[in-house]
């Protein structure tokens, strides 16, 4: 199989990296850095190109939209919250998943069975809203209807897309205090993409398999 993974330099990327990797897989992984990885800011759009025109117009079985950011953990209402902060948990979280995949869509096109997986968060439900953290909830709100949006345009075209909870892991971003271990995260997330399919495009879905409310 034939994926790619955006955000791989570190945490649940880089892991599912190295579990795909481990199974045989032919993955690309990219951060913003590059380095071993291939250079790609997923909020820029020449970079964008740069990473398409490199791939040559290869299939792409499984695209994984895990580039993010949490900017705002310790934000407070009491001052907090710059706007250039927004500016980039957006461009980040919400924009460049779109232009990824926007950019990607003539690989997705030339695979039997492509499959987007997005990963989001359960903090993106407006369901489940206990406050705080607005921008990071914001962005995972905006990206959830973004997927699901996606979905739908997208099927006609056997496209499936999925959008995924990865659970609070005890990485950088989650913190030491996470409920689960990178390797849980990752195992779950693979079986969730593995059974992806046409029937269940549009699903908001945790890692270990539980939908999660709008």
């Amino acid at each position: 199989m034939n994926i790619v993974i955006t955000g791989a330099n570190r945490g649940i990327g880089q892991a599912l990296l190295s579990h795909y990797q481990t199974r045989g897989d032919a993955v690309i992984g990219t951060s913003r850095s590059g380095g071993v990885l291939s250079q790609l800011d997923v909020t820029d759009p020449a970079q964008q190109g740069a990473f398409a025109n490199e791939l040559d117009g290869a299939a792409i079985d499984l695209l994984i939209c895990n580039a993010g950011v949490y900017h705002d953990k310790h934000e407070t209402l009491n001052g907090g919250f710059p706007d250039h902060m927004w500016a980039d948990t957006f461009a980040t979280n919400v924009t460049g998943v779109f232009l990824t995949v926007q950019s990607l869509l003539g690989n997705l096109r030339s695979a039997r069975t492509p499959k987007i997986a997005i990963i989001s968060s359960k903090m993106g439900s407006q369901t489940l809203a206990p406050g705080g953290s607005y921008m990071y909830r914001a962005s995972k709100a905006a990206v959830l209807n973004l997927g699901r949006n996606l979905s739908v345009d997208l099927k006609p075209e056997n496209i499936a897309v999925g959008i995924y909870h990865p659970g609070w892991v005890k990485t950088d971003m989650g913190g030491p205090d996470g409920d689960i271990t990178i390797q849980q995260s990752t195992g779950g997330l693979t079986e969730r993409f593995d059974e992806l399919s046409l029937d269940t495009t549009g699903c908001f879905r945790t890692w270990d398999g539980q939908d999660i409310p709008y």
